[in-house]
């Protein structure tokens, strides 16, 4: 493994879109995990533009990761919820649905639960 690595989500190792164009997922893989840049578009609704593409009722992935601007709603499936906005660290169990508040786009980077998200029957 090299001792020190630079990589650009602008040039990501893959990009996956989301249902109807309503944003992407940016993916960089590393020698301790895949990295993931999602930019969730104005309306974007896991189970509305993933939820397709996962097959599940709701996210199944585990989240550990930063907001770097907009707003995102979190609901679990049991119900509680949370708000996370730009600068927020964020660290969400699997079972939970989630959307972008506002009109802006919402980016976040992810080291835990972007390596099988948005890719169909993940």
């Amino acid at each position: 493994m090299a001792a020190i690595v630079r990589k650009n989500f602008d040039q990501a190792d893959e990009t996956r879109p989301f249902v109807d164009g309503k944003g992407r997922l940016d993916l960089i893989q590393t020698a301790r995990g895949d990295v993931g840049r999602a930019v969730f578009e104005p309306g974007w609704r896991w189970s509305e533009h993933i939820k397709p593409l996962a097959g599940t009722d709701s996210c199944q992935a585990a989240h550990t990761g930063y907001v770097v601007s907009g707003r995102m709603k979190v609901v679990m499936d049991d119900g509680a919820s949370e708000e996370y906005g730009p600068g927020d660290f964020m660290q969400i169990e699997p079972g939970h649905d989630a959307w972008v508040l506002g009109d802006e786009q919402c980016v976040a980077v992810d080291w835990t639960g972007f390596g099988a998200y948005a890719k169909p029957d993940s």
